[in-house]
């Protein structure tokens, strides 16, 4: 006989989730996801230290998946790139364009045989001129599969934006991989947080100094 469902909450790529936990006659752990509420079935006799971290995965897999969704619900993206193809001597087919949530490791990625760029999804949060040089990079591999000379010296002369692009890249990367060991302090200055408290405006004093 299943047991009441458990509830608790879990946090995942920053999303609170609520967790509700039945343990099943059944053989394999199951989960959905609707809204903010994930859904959880558990063998019987599946250890608690073993479920947690498989619960994680789950939970983390359909939350990037409801994401990606969403994602790419803005059907922009595939008349931009024609944009970009356009550039090219010969330009490249474009068929579609997917902002994906499973690239880690990569911005962007083109097939000669689908016609599909694939493209990390934080790329739609950035700046149109980020994406459209991430673009422009992977088309670019048609003509140059490597990065020689010939690649860079095509890239830039359709996208004359490509230097400035790839040091934004590499600005965003290098603080996307060190965010969470930043101080406090240094975190809220980067993102621009006022301090709330600001009495030294306008009466000649500086934070330290006698009154």
């Amino acid at each position: 006989m299943p047991q009441s469902p458990t509830t608790s909450t879990i946090s995942i790529d920053g999303v609170t989730l609520t967790l509700t936990l039945e343990r099943k006659r059944v053989k394999n752990v199951n989960a959905r996801l609707r809204g903010t509420t994930l859904a959880v079935s558990a063998p019987f006799g599946m250890a608690q230290g073993e479920l947690d971290p498989i619960i994680t995965t789950l939970a983390r897999t359909l939350v990037r998946r409801e994401r990606q969704g969403r994602v790419n619900e803005q059907e922009d993206a595939l008349a931009l790139a024609e944009q970009v193809a356009a550039r090219f001597p010969t330009p490249p087919r474009v068929a579609r364009v997917l902002f994906v949530t499973t690239q880690h490791k990569r911005w962007g990625s083109y097939s000669t045989r689908t016609g599909m760029i694939r493209l990390h999804a934080a790329l739609r949060e950035m700046p149109r001129w980020v994406l459209q040089a991430v673009m422009a990079h992977e088309l670019a591999h048609v003509a140059h599969p490597d990065h020689s000379a010939a690649f860079w010296s095509l890239l830039r002369e359709v996208c004359p934006e490509t230097d400035r692009a790839e040091a934004f890249l590499a600005g965003v990367s290098w603080l996307g991989q060190r965010w969470e060991q930043l101080p406090p302090v240094e975190r809220s200055l980067l993102a621009g947080t006022e301090a709330g408290i600001d009495e030294v405006k306008g009466n000649g004093h500086s934070p330290g100094q006698d009154t």
